[in-house]
C-alpha cells in the first residue's frame, strides 16, 4: 500500500511529498535556495547537460551547484550513456544524494538531440543509459518522464515498469505527452497505471497550482505526491504553502505584499551575487515580471512598471523600483479596507 506521506527515495527521507519541478531558466541555486527557505521539501536543479558537464563548459557546471540544499538532487540530460554515467559519477563527487535523469522535456533543441522525452521513443536506450547511471553511482538515481511522445504512444508505464526492474527509486510523470508540450491540461488520471505497474514513489506533474490541484491529482492519478512547475513562477512559496497545508490541514494563504516584496528583492539580489550584475539583470527579468503580477494592479500599470525594470540596466533603480512598486500596491490595498 503506497504511502502518502514521507516517502523515501533509497535512503533519502523527502518528508511531504510536494516537490519544486526542475525548469530550465527558473529553477537555478537562487530560486532553488529560496524555495527551499520557504518550505519546499524537495526542490531538483536545472536540467543539467551531460557531455558539456563532464567537459566542464561553465555556465553548465554551474546549474549543478547547490550542496548547501539537502536533499541536493541534480538532473541530467543527454542520449549518450557513457557521457551520462560519467556526468553522475561528477555529480555524486559534488555531493548529491540523489539523481534525476530528464525523459520529459519537450523542447526541440533538447529532443532533436535524441534527449529528454525523445527517449520515450527509443526505450532500448533509454534502458541502456538508466543502467548506466544507477550502475555508476551508489546514490539513488529517479527518473522524470512524459506519458509518451504522442497520444498515440503512451508508454509511461512501460517505461517505468523498466526502470524499476533498474533500479530507479522514484518516478515522476508529467499529464501530457511530450506533442502536447503545455498545450490543454495536464491529464492525472492518465498517469494511474504507472501508478499501478510499479511499487516505488510516483509523483504526479503538471498544472499544480493550488491544494484542490493536490487532492485531485492524487486522486487520479493514485500517486504519492505532486511536483509543483510552473504554479511556482513568482510564487517560490508555493511548494512550502501546499506542503504546510498538506502536513497540517491549514492553508498559510499567499504571503502578504509585504513578504512578497522581501522575497522578490531577496531573490533578485541572489541573483546578481550569482550571476553578476550583466547576466544577473537580464535573467531576472522574467521573474521580475512574475513577481509584478502579485501586485494586482490594473493591467496597464502593471505593463508600464514592467517595461520600466526589465529594461534598465542598473541594479539600484531596478531593486529600489520592485520595492516602490509593492509599497504602491500595499498603500492602495490598506486603502480599500
Amino acid at each position: 500500500m503506497k504511502s502518502k506521506s514521507n516517502i523515501r527515495v533509497g535512503d533519502v527521507q523527502v518528508g511531504c511529498p510536494v516537490l519544486l519541478a526542475p525548469m530550465s531558466g527558473v529553477s537555478d541555486l537562487p530560486f532553488r535556495r529560496l524555495a527551499h527557505r520557504l518550505g519546499a521539501p524537495f526542490v531538483v536543479s536545472e536540467m543539467v547537460a551531460s557531455a558539456e558537464f563532464v567537459r566542464g563548459r561553465a555556465d553548465v557546471q554551474l546549474r549543478a551547484l547547490g550542496r548547501d540544499i539537502s536533499p541536493f538532487v541534480i538532473q541530467l540530460v543527454g542520449h549518450d550513456p557513457y557521457w551520462m554515467a560519467e556526468a553522475a559519477q561528477m555529480s555524486a563527487d559534488l555531493g548529491a544524494d540523489v539523481i534525476d535523469i530528464n525523459m520529459g522535456c519537450p523542447a526541440r533543441e533538447v529532443t532533436g538531440k535524441q534527449s529528454g522525452s525523445a527517449l520515450m521513443r527509443e526505450l532500448p536506450l533509454a534502458t541502456e543509459i538508466v543502467r548506466s547511471i544507477v550502475d555508476a553511482v551508489s546514490v539513488p538515481v529517479t527518473l522524470k518522464m512524459r506519458l509518451g511522445w504522442d497520444r498515440n504512444s503512451k508508454n509511461a508505464a512501460e517505461l517505468a515498469m523498466i526502470a524499476e526492474q533498474c533500479g530507479i527509486q522514484m518516478l515522476t510523470v508529467h499529464g501530457r505527452t511530450r506533442c502536447d508540450f503545455f498545450k490543454g491540461m495536464a491529464d492525472w488520471s492518465a498517469i494511474r497505471p504507472v501508478s499501478d505497474a510499479v511499487s516505488i514513489p510516483v509523483i504526479v506533474n503538471g498544472d499544480i497550482a493550488s491544494f484542490a490541484d493536490v487532492a485531485e491529482a492524487l486522486a487520479l492519478s493514485g500517486a504519492d505526491g505532486v511536483m509543483v512547475g510552473r504554479g511556482a513562477y513568482g510564487a517560490p512559496w508555493l511548494p512550502g504553502r501546499l506542503s504546510q497545508q498538506w502536513m497540517t490541514g491549514i492553508d498559510p494563504g499567499r504571503p502578504a505584499l509585504a513578504e512578497v516584496r522581501s522575497i522578490a528583492l531577496e531573490h533578485i539580489q541572489a541573483m546578481l551575487s550569482h550571476y553578476g550584475v550583466f547576466l544577473g539583470l537580464r535573467k531576472a527579468r522574467k521573474h521580475i515580471g512574475w513577481y509584478l503580477e502579485h501586485g494586482l494592479l490594473p493591467i496597464d500599470e502593471t505593463k508600464a512598471w514592467r517595461r520600466r525594470l526589465c529594461t534598465s540596466e542598473q541594479p539600484k533603480e531596478v531593486l529600489s523600483g520592485l520595492s516602490e512598486f509593492f509599497s504602491i500596491c500595499r498603500d492602495r490595498a490598506e486603502a480599500k479596507v
